[in-house]
């Protein structure tokens, strides 16, 4: 009788609709977590410490073993900062490179952004937990400009630090900061509302750039996506984890997320515009058509869903 299955997978074949894409195998969506911009200020919720220790203590519980801070060593104030940091690294995680301020690729010049990369590594390098990546800050790589673009990349190469690009992500600072002005404007928050729609988001925006990234590379590469250290995700990053493995996803460390071959692409790409995520600029060059990126991640659409479902505000309300 076992000839009866192929002709039954065939009959299902044969029955889908045009368009229809098969799940994939669980093991083949893998995903690692990273987060930027640590040490942050106070968010909308928590302190500083309460944010660290929630966060260590809810990727913990959620099984997640590693997963990367890349950090604003010019935001460190005082010793809690850096305390927080190394508690980080003491639960198991990796740190790496934000830029020490935060600079904008298009807006400075190369010679000055390396610098600020170099302040960074100052206070990096040497450090438990440290991995020698670095993360453009609003992932921007000089945007149209390609010689300040090429001179950034070739400078990484010679201080040894590779991209620290991510595949996928969903605007997760925009809602941090739009629960932190409701709050302070007197409104009341649904904190189920927000994570809701903060794993929503995500989930979302994680099926949506795999898609993409099976289109423009064929398979489905070890995707990283982008967080930030915030409070929402102190609060429910053990939701988005179970979201995301429901959806089939298995959560990998960042070290093994990097060592996907697709790393090889974040420095060879060549766009016209060089912002984004590494799916976006991969699909550009293999001149697949837009969207290219999350829709979740138009902020004024960001902003309707979180009036309309986190304040109950009503539609016209909302813009």
């Amino acid at each position: 009788m076992r000839w009866l299955l192929p002709v039954f997978l065939g009959l299902l074949a044969a029955c889908a609709q045009p368009g229809d894409t098969p799940a994939p195998p669980l093991a083949e969506k893998r995903i690692a977590l990273t987060f930027d911009d640590a040490p942050r200020a106070r968010g909308a919720f928590l302190s500083e410490d309460e944010r660290t220790r929630l966060l260590i203590a809810n990727l913990a519980a959620a099984g997640v073993d590693q997963a990367a801070f890349f950090v604003n060593p010019g935001q460190i104030d005082d010793a809690d900062d850096e305390r927080r940091i190394a508690a980080y690294v003491a639960a198991g995680h990796v740190i790496a490179n934000h830029s020490a301020t935060h600079p904008r690729l298009s807006r400075v010049e190369a010679t000055a952004y390396l610098a600020d990369i170099d302040a960074a590594e100052d206070w990096l390098r040497g450090r438990d937990g440290y991995r020698p990546w670095f993360r453009y800050p609003y992932l921007d790589e000089g945007q149209g400009d390609r010689a300040k673009r090429d001179a950034v990349r070739a400078g990484l190469d010679q201080r040894g630090l590779s991209n620290g690009y991510a595949t996928l992500e969903a605007i997760d600072w925009f809602y941090e900061a739009a629960a932190k002005k409701a709050v302070a404007d007197g409104h009341e928050i649904d904190r189920h509302a927000l994570r809701d729609l903060y794993v929503q988001a995500h989930v979302e925006a994680a099926e949506f750039y795999d898609g993409l990234a099976r289109e423009a590379l064929g398979h489905s590469p070890a995707h990283v996506m982008l967080l930030h250290e915030t409070d929402i995700a102190a609060l429910w990053i053990g939701d988005l984890v179970q979201a995301l493995r429901d959806r089939g996803w298995t959560i990998v460390s960042v070290d093994e997320a990097y060592a996907d071959p697709v790393a090889a692409l974040a420095k060879t790409y060549d766009t016209p515009v060089a912002q984004g995520t590494l799916t976006e600029m991969v699909a550009w060059q293999k001149g697949l058509p837009a969207p290219r990126w999350y829709r979740g991640n138009d902020t004024r659409l960001a902003q309707e869903w979180f009036d309309t479902r986190v304040l109950g505000l009503p539609t016209s309300d909302a813009d």
